[in-house]
C-alpha cells in the first residue's frame, strides 16, 4: 500500500489473535501498522508484533528496494509495535533509533539495551530532516503510555499518531470505523481524556491531511470528523441521544423489568434504546455504549448484600474511565433485603455531573403490576431528559 509516492505501508494483519491485550474480543483480528518513508534519508516508523517477524522483514525489504534505512522511529513501546526493535538494529547496524527519553528507558527493560551509542532522543517540537520530508515530533504522554510520541510530516500533512485514532480489526476486512474505534478508545485510552485533550490542542496547530495510526486504517478523508469524535470522547460528552439499559438477572425477573422499560421507551418514541445483558455481552462494548449515549439505566439484583458481579465489573469499568455528564436510573431487585441501588449509587459517588432520575424501580422478587406503573413513569422521565 502506498500512502503517497514516498511513503509506504509495511504493516501486517493478525487473524490468529482472539483477545487483544488479553481482554478485548477481536473477532475481526488486528492490524499492526508500520510505515516506510523513502527520501534522501530513509525512515521506518515502528515495528510489529514478534509473531510476524518474517512477514514484516519481507515487507520492509521489498519496500526498501535495495536501499538501507537510516532511522527507526519508535512512537510507542508496547510490544505489538516494538517487539522487533532489536532484530531491526541487528539487521541494519547503520540505522539510528529515534524515540523519546522515556521510551529508551523502556527499551532497556524490554530488550536489554537503550542504544546509547546509536540513538536520537526527541521531545516536543524537535524535528528530523529526511530531505523533502521533515518530521516534527509531538509528545503524547499517557495516550496511552507515558513514553508516546507522534510525528508530523510537515511536507504532506501526515500525522503518525501512534495508538491514537486506531481501531480493532484487520485491514483486509471491510468494517465501519466508528464502532470499533469507539470500543478501542474507551477500552484502552478512555481513562486519559485530559491527556487526549492536551494532544488535540497541539494537533489544532497542524494542518493534518492524513492520519497514520498504529492500528486500523489510514485516515485520509474528513479528518475533522475523526478529530471531532476524539474531542467528544475525551471530554466525556455524550455522542448520541439514547438510552442504554444494562442489566444482570438471576432468574429472569430483573431481565423482564429491563425489557419492559425498553419496550415502553420505544413505544413512546425513543429512537435509540440498547438493551444489554452484562453476563452475556462483550463488556467492552457495553462500556462503549454507556459513553456513547446520554442516559443509562442500571438494573441488577442484590447479591450477597452487594450487587451481581457483572454489574460491579461494569460500573468499575465506567468509573475507572471517568464516567460523567449523563443521566442515570436504577432498577434493583431484592427479595428480602434490597441493597443494589444503594451500592450502585455509592459506586458512582465520585463521578461528576451525573443526574439521577426521580423514578427508580424496586422489585421484590417478581416484576409486578405496581412495578409496571413505576416503569411507565421512569420511561416518560427518561424521554423528557433526552
Amino acid at each position: 500500500m502506498h500512502i503517497n509516492k514516498d511513503i509506504k505501508y509495511i504493516g501486517v494483519n493478525d487473524h490468529d489473535i482472539d483477545l487483544f491485550e488479553g481482554q478485548y474480543d477481536v473477532p475481526l483480528g488486528m492490524s499492526y501498522n508500520s510505515y516506510l518513508i523513502l527520501d534522501e534519508k530513509v525512515a521506518v516508523t515502528d515495528t510489529v508484533d514478534a509473531a510476524f517477524r518474517d512477514e514484516w522483514f519481507k515487507n520492509l525489504s521489498e519496500a526498501l528496494g535495495g536501499r538501507l534505512p537510516d532511522y527507526l522511529i519508535v512512537h510507542h513501546m508496547e510490544p505489538d509495535h516494538s517487539a522487533l526493535i532489536k532484530d531491526f538494529a541487528n539487521e541494519y547496524p547503520g540505522a539510528v533509533i529515534v524515540s523519546s527519553a522515556k521510551a529508551f528507558g523502556m527499551m532497556k527493560n524490554f530488550i536489554g539495551t537503550d542504544f546509547e551509542h546509536r540513538r536520537i532522543v526527541v521531545s516536543d517540537g524537535d524535528t528530523l530532516a529526511l530531505g523533502t520530508h521533515e518530521l516534527l515530533f509531538v509528545t503524547a504522554p499517557m495516550v496511552h503510555w507515558p513514553e508516546v510520541i507522534m510525528s508530523y510530516d510537515k511536507t504532506d500533512g501526515i500525522l503518525f499518531s501512534a495508538d491514537a485514532f486506531g481501531k480493532f480489526g484487520a485491514l483486509d476486512i471491510e468494517d465501519e470505523w466508528d464502532c470499533e474505534a469507539r470500543r478501542y478508545y474507551f477500552g484502552i485510552v478512555g481513562k486519559y481524556g485530559a491527556q487526549v485533550q492536551s494532544l488535540l490542542k497541539k494537533a489544532s496547530a497542524l494542518d493534518i491531511k492524513t492520519i497514520c495510526p498504529l492500528h486500523g486504517p489510514v485516515l485520509t478523508e474528513d479528518i475533522r470528523r475523526y478529530i471531532s469524535l476524539y474531542d467528544t470522547w475525551s471530554s466525556y460528552r455524550p455522542e448520541d441521544s439514547g438510552v442504554l439499559i444494562a442489566y444482570t438477572s438471576v432468574y429472569g425477573n430483573t431481565a423482564r423489568a429491563a425489557e419492559y422499560l425498553a419496550d415502553k421507551l420505544r413505544e413512546l418514541g425513543c429512537e435509540r434504546v440498547v438493551l444489554t445483558d452484562l453476563a452475556r455481552s462483550d463488556m467492552a462494548e457495553a462500556i462503549e455504549d454507556a459513553f456513547r449515549y446520554d442516559r443509562l439505566v442500571l438494573a441488577t439484583t442484590t447479591y450477597n448484600a452487594d450487587i451481581f458481579p457483572h454489574m460491579r465489573h461494569f460500573i468499575e469499568g465506567l468509573t475507572e474511565r471517568g464516567y460523567k455528564n449523563r443521566t442515570v436510573a436504577f432498577i434493583e431487585n431484592g427479595s428480602w433485603a434490597p441493597m443494589a441501588e444503594k451500592v450502585m449509587r455509592a459506586m458512582l459517588d465520585g463521578s461528576k455531573n451525573l443526574k439521577f432520575t426521580e423514578n427508580n424501580i424496586r422489585i421484590m422478587s417478581a416484576f409486578s403490576k405496581e412495578n409496571e406503573i413505576v416503569a411507565d413513569a421512569l420511561a416518560k422521565e427518561l424521554l423528557s431528559l433526552g
